[in-house]
């Protein structure tokens, strides 16, 4: 029997294998190494988060923060990206707001690839935010920053306790900084984006990893229920019920009003 903690990375490098070997069905094809494409099935997996956050309480945690740290966290909820090895450690360079894009270059990600977030105003807003910030440091001390996200010209290396004790206070203890990628591949989903595109976004670099983050909430199915019952025509309250309770046939309708 494997455990839980062992068995998450197995499966990654299986679901990596896998993904090369649908992208290019040549590769394990070659010097007849392997006749024919076998069908990979991964472990299941029982352990998946369900912690995320929606746009207000990410509101509310961040009043709790540093501006530097907020800037951070909003940053990261819009994203997607990782903190530590991601946002965090963004530099100027990567930002092109002429072009409308934030850059991860090939290498300095998780699965090595290069990425790119197109800036949406709220992406825009923050990030002139930060440059204005940035130059005022700068002349302040009167050396060029590096960093995006800092504090007084000195780089961010964690923001976990001050997360910790800003969850707390706004009554969402628990919360992980990681739960805001999680919190954003629900945005994505619910923005109605092709799943092939938001994984480029996020840096997915496997489907059966994204859709582990793609979490439904509650509100999310009572929305969906909502929409099923306009498209079908039908009222909860309101509508005929008929059913068969053995040979007895019962018929709920809607009561008159009193004034009828």
């Amino acid at each position: 029997m494997i455990s839980a903690v062992r068995q998450r990375p197995i499966d990654r490098a299986i679901a990596v294998v896998a993904s090369s070997a649908r992208q290019d069905r040549s590769l394990p094809l070659d010097n007849d190494t392997i006749l024919a494409m076998p069908r990979i099935r991964l472990l299941p997996e029982h352990n998946a988060r369900q912690g995320f956050a929606d746009a207000k309480q990410i509101a509310a945690i961040c009043r709790h923060l540093s501006p530097d740290l907020a800037d951070a966290v909003r940053f990261m909820f819009i994203t997607g990206w990782r903190s530590r090895s991601e946002v965090l450690p963004l530099r100027w360079p990567q930002v092109d707001l002429a072009a409308g894009f934030v850059r991860l270059e090939p290498g300095t990600t998780k699965n090595s690839e290069g990425r790119a977030f197109p800036l949406i105003p709220e992406l825009r807003v923050l990030l002139e935010r930060r440059q204005a910030i940035t130059r005022r440091c700068e002349r302040a001390q009167g050396r060029i920053i590096a960093h995006v996200f800092h504090r007084y010209g000195r780089p961010i290396k964690s923001l976990r306790r001050a997360w910790v004790t800003a969850c707390r206070k706004a009554g969402r203890p628990g919360l992980l900084p990681h739960d805001l990628r999680r919190s954003a591949v629900r945005n994505l989903e619910r923005a109605g984006i092709s799943r092939s595109v938001a994984m480029k976004l996020t840096g997915h670099k496997t489907e059966a990893v994204y859709r582990r983050y793609a979490i439904v909430a509650e509100n999310d199915l009572r929305e969906a229920g909502a929409k099923l019952a306009a498209e079908l025509g039908t009222d909860a309250p309101t509508a005929s019920l008929s059913y068969s309770l053995g040979d007895i046939s019962v018929t709920a309708r809607k009561e008159r009003p009193l004034n009828a």
